[in-house]
């Protein structure tokens, strides 16, 4: 899920350490809306809970967006790397208001890579399909389908459950957010690594661990041979708001983790395990790097 983020945001306290990363879950956010939703989205923002107006909210907005086109785009080079022992298909898809990229769907042999070019700023999210095929007469598959029916996923996100990988890359000269969520359950283990840039939180985020092996019963998705394929989240499993951080508990105030994300956390401390698990699971990077995402690392 792209709705994520606030990092040092204990009580929606706007500060200047602060300010990037409200920006950044105001972009996640509205990667997930259409258009009319945005619109829809500004009386949201007076909520009274919040210490700032949708016109201060609004203004840094502008502010960002400002930078954003001003300053000089560059080329980022995402590359992708199978090393598991098994075919699989990554998927892409950019943010609302951005066109989709050239390659949005691609197969990926066991240890064959990939490269794909985006020019920033940017921001989108990667995951990888499992056990695809056409017997259907459509491209389908068993864990992070994403529907189009084409290997390629044309605009459509992954179906939960998936591991996703999500950045958002400045312009020239500015910072880059890059995270793993489990938000949204998990199919493959992933890893990602700048190459190149700098920054004292600019280092490799990773979720090796194998959760399907360790999923809660009621958690579980089987494939028709009866082995474990993905692990929901609870979210997904019992669409309550205490578990997908709605209604009443949409705030990190009062949405905390849950046992169910815990087990999620406990077996990848750097990747998000709910909505506002932002304090380990955000990374940055300055330089204007390229990233290296390692499926099964």
């Amino acid at each position: 899920m792209l709705i994520s983020n606030s990092v040092c945001i204990e009580d929606y306290v706007v500060s200047g350490a602060c300010l990037s990363v409200l920006i950044l879950r105001l972009f996640k956010l509205i990667n997930c809306l259409s258009k009319d939703e945005v619109m829809d989205l500004w009386p949201f923002l007076a909520y009274p809970n919040l210490r700032f107006n949708a016109y201060q909210m609004f203004v840094m907005v502008l502010e960002f967006l400002s930078f954003s086109y001003i300053a000089e785009s560059h080329m980022a080079t995402l590359y992708t790397r199978n090393n598991c022992p098994f075919t699989i298909w990554p998927g892409t898809l950019t943010g609302a208001g951005i066109p989709q990229l050239s390659n949005t769907g691609f197969e990926l042999a066991p240890q064959a890579w990939n490269a794909i070019t985006v020019i920033a700023p940017w921001s989108g999210r990667l995951w990888a399909r499992t056990q695809c095929s056409t017997s259907s007469g459509l491209f389908t598959c068993a864990t992070a389908n994403c529907g189009s029916g084409q290997v390629a996923c044309n605009g459509v996100g992954a179906v939960p459950p998936a591991t996703l990988v999500e950045f958002t890359l400045a312009p020239n000269g500015g910072q880059d957010f890059y995270d793993i969520s489990l938000v949204d359950g998990f199919n493959l283990p992933i890893s990602v690594t700048p190459q190149g840039g700098s920054g004292p939180n600019c280092t490799i985020t990773s979720c090796s661990a194998n959760v399907n092996a360790i999923c809660p019963p009621e958690l579980i998705v089987k494939a028709s041979c009866g082995n474990t394929i993905a692990c929901k989240s609870a979210c997904l499993a019992f669409k309550q708001p205490k578990y997908c951080c709605s209604g009443e508990y949409n705030s990190p105030q009062k949405c905390e983790p849950t046992n169910y994300s815990m087990v999620f956390k406990n077996q990848c401390p750097q990747a998000y395990s709910y909505a506002y698990d932002d304090k380990t699971s955000i990374f940055t990077c300055s330089g204007s790097p390229n990233y290296l995402i390692t499926f099964c690392p």
